[in-house]
Formats: C-alpha cells, sequence, structure tokens
C-alpha cells in the first residue's frame, strides 16, 4: 500500500510514513463501512409492495444513537492520530540534533541560493561559496538548513526525506535531516511563488564519505589538510573528528 510514495531515504521518514499510513488505513475501513451500510439500508429498506412509508422523528436514544455512536468513534480515531502525530512532531521539529553540516539556503522567485560556509566554518566570511540549486551534504551525517526567503513564500521540499518547510520573507527557519542512501534527489518548491513556479528545482546530492571528502577538496583547494577542511565545513572541531 501507498507504493506510489517516493522511495524514503530520511532517517525519521519512516515515522512520517507510519502517520500516512494510519490516516490511510481509518479513512479507508470508515469509507467502505459507511458505503456498505448505505448499501445495506438501501436493501432492507426498500419500497416494497403493502408496506407504507414510517415517518421518524429522530428524537428517541435509539435514533439518536445512529449519531452520537459514530460520533465517539471518530472523536476516538481522531484523538489517536492526533497523538501518535504529536511523537513523530516532536522527534522532527521539537528535536534539532547537533549539526554535522550546515548551511544557510535562500528562495527567490525562481531559484535556491545555497550557502556554504567554506573552511573557516564561518558564515559572512571571503571564504563562503553559494550555489544555485545545488544541495551537497554526505550520507548518514545531520544536516541543518537556515531557511530564508528574498521575496514570496516558498516552500523547501525534499520529498524523498519526507521534509516540507514553508519559508517565509522575513524569518529564519531551522530545519534539518539525515539521508541513509547516497544519490541525487529533486528539491522542489512546494508553494505557488509566481509564473515561473513549476520551474523551480534545485537537487540534493548525497555522497558517500569518500566522494564528499573528495568534493569538498575540489571546491575549497588550500594547503589545508582535507580533515580540517571537513571539520570546518561540518561545524565539529578538528581534534574531535577520527
Amino acid at each position: 500500500m501507498l507504493s506510489w510514495l517516493p522511495e524514503n531515504v530520511s532517517t525519521y521518514g519512516g515515522d512520517i510514513d507510519s502517520i500516512l499510513y494510519l490516516i490511510y488505513y481509518i479513512t479507508g475501513a470508515w469509507f467502505f463501512l459507511t458505503l456498505g451500510t448505505i448499501v445495506l439500508f438501501l436493501f432492507l429498506y426498500r419500497r416494497r409492495e403493502g408496506r407504507p412509508a414510517t415517518y421518524v422523528h429522530g428524537n428517541t436514544l435509539d435514533q439518536s444513537a445512529w449519531i452520537l455512536v459514530p460520533v465517539v468513534i471518530v472523536l476516538g480515531l481522531d484523538l489517536w492520530i492526533d497523538f501518535r502525530g504529536a511523537e513523530v512532531w516532536e522527534a522532527v521539529k521539537g528535536h534539532m540534533p547537533p549539526a554535522d553540516v550546515r548551511v544557510q539556503l535562500t528562495a527567490k522567485q525562481f531559484n535556491w541560493e545555497i550557502l556554504y560556509p567554506g573552511p573557516d566554518g564561518q558564515f559572512g566570511t571571503a571564504d563562503d561559496l553559494q550555489l544555485d540549486n545545488e544541495l551537497h551534504v554526505p550520507v548518514g551525517k545531520v544536516a541543518r538548513v537556515t531557511l530564508k526567503s528574498k521575496d514570496v513564500i516558498h516552500s523547501f521540499f525534499l520529498p524523498n526525506l519526507r521534509l516540507k518547510q514553508d519559508v517565509v520573507p522575513g524569518r529564519e527557519i531551522e530545519a534539518w535531516f539525515e539521508a541513509t542512501k547516497p544519490g541525487v534527489y529533486e528539491i522542489p518548491c512546494a508553494e505557488l511563488c509566481g509564473f515561473g513556479h513549476s520551474g523551480m528545482v534545485g537537487h540534493l546530492t548525497v555522497h558517500s564519505a569518500d566522494d564528499y571528502e573528495a568534493w569538498l577538496k575540489r571546491t575549497w583547494p588550500s594547503p589545508q589538510s582535507s580533515s580540517a577542511r571537513l571539520s570546518a565545513i561540518s561545524g565539529e572541531p578538528e581534534d574531535r573528528r577520527p
């Protein structure tokens, strides 16, 4: 079921998918139960010769139960979804783990400006690198993204990582993810942002550890050791790295 969903390559994607499955099966079961009841009533209470129609006031407890009992059941199912969803929300939004990689992503009509801090690990310095529509991260590492907008509301969307976050002008919003599989994945804008909205697509490249190291060497050639560059770009002190 739900095989049409994109492949999940996120550490928390399974939890989000579990909420979708829960909603899907509850609403599906309720739909068929309701439809089956309607069909049953159409058969049992169809017009028959010699049986007059009955006028039902609907003000007795038995008759009211047809409304009250489903209301209680639906409320219970809704609370089940809410409580389960709150657990996942807390895991994804309420708790942000320490970042191995940090980038700033600025949305504008109609592309993503992605800023890397460079070997010094600081944004706003001369060694920063800006790439349009290219986000590079290593597999199995926590990437934290600071989202900003230059103009209108956009929406940063990583379908394969089950991450979707609106990007609002005048605000800096933090998001994070940890990819579990190397590959190249689309970053569409999921908020209608103007006439070029459909073409606002970037790409997330999830590298293996060696490929990410090689990408750093190509991007910031310097006398520094590759481990020093990786430490700086990830924000982790070099003396803590293996």
